[in-house]
């Protein structure tokens, strides 16, 4: 939970409008679901935001989540869930890679806005011995 910052990122469609300085804010609910809150800049300095809800899947240490964008009302429509799994993090719960099945997605967080260069270069190490493209990622402006 917390705010965690957008280092770095594959490129997507659903992200493309932001300049930088993105970041996400994660708040646990009163029903064990959580909610994301996702900021960036847009180009011309606006503000984007995007809510979303989570939930875990499997067992209570489980780092896979199951998260919408959609409103709640089609939450019951199995397309409008997204997988969201941890794939990463380290000993400190400061630095985080996010992915998915398929690991077109990938996403790297951190809960401060710079990492120490020596801690991102041993994630992507860790994160290429796990079959990633580390090499399309994209660096974050914060």
């Amino acid at each position: 939970m917390g705010t965690w910052y957008e280092i770095s990122r594959t490129p997507n469609r659903f992200q493309k409008k932001c300049a930088g300085f993105a970041r996400t804010d994660f708040h646990l609910q009163v029903d064990a679901t959580v909610q994301a809150v996702n900021r960036c800049r847009l180009r011309d300095g606006q503000l984007h935001i995007a809510l979303a809800t989570g939930r875990q899947v499997g067992a209570p240490d489980s780092p896979k989540l199951k998260v919408r964008f959609a409103p709640a009302w089609m939450s019951f429509l199995p397309a409008v869930w997204g997988d969201y799994w941890i794939i990463d993090l380290d000993e400190q719960y400061q630095l985080v890679a996010v992915s998915e099945p398929t690991r077109k997605y990938l996403w790297i967080l951190s809960r401060t806005t710079q990492v120490e260069p020596q801690a991102y270069a041993a994630l992507l190490e860790r994160l290429k011995d796990k079959g990633f493209a580390v090499e399309r990622l994209l660096m974050t402006q914060q």
